[in-house]
């Protein structure tokens, strides 16, 4: 593990244990492929050219939101969209990191 991981990956994931605590909803931004291969149990999928499109459907969730893909890229997309919309978001990073 890098120093830039040790640095901001911990502070990451206090931000991810803190959402969970208050009931954050997991939002897995692959596509349905990728999510069909494996995911998070009870998260959702909603693929990142969908996520301003399902707007309205995530924020009647009324829930902090953790993004999450394959390795963080996608997701760190997904957070830029869905925190300008005004939304608490965070990104988790890779789905397997947030098992």
């Amino acid at each position: 593990m890098g120093i830039f991981s040790r640095i901001f990956g911990g502070k990451r994931k206090s931000k991810v244990k803190e959402l969970l605590e208050k009931g954050a909803i997991i939002i897995d931004v692959r596509n349905p492929g990728e999510f069909q291969r494996g995911h998070i149990k009870g998260s959702k999928n909603i693929p990142l050219q969908e996520i301003k499109s399902a707007m309205g459907k995530i924020k009647e969730l009324e829930k902090p939101i953790i993004v999450c893909c394959a390795s963080g890229v996608r997701s760190a997309q997904a957070k830029t969209i869905l925190l300008r919309a005004g939304l608490e978001v965070e990104n988790g990073g890779g789905w397997r990191s947030l098992k």
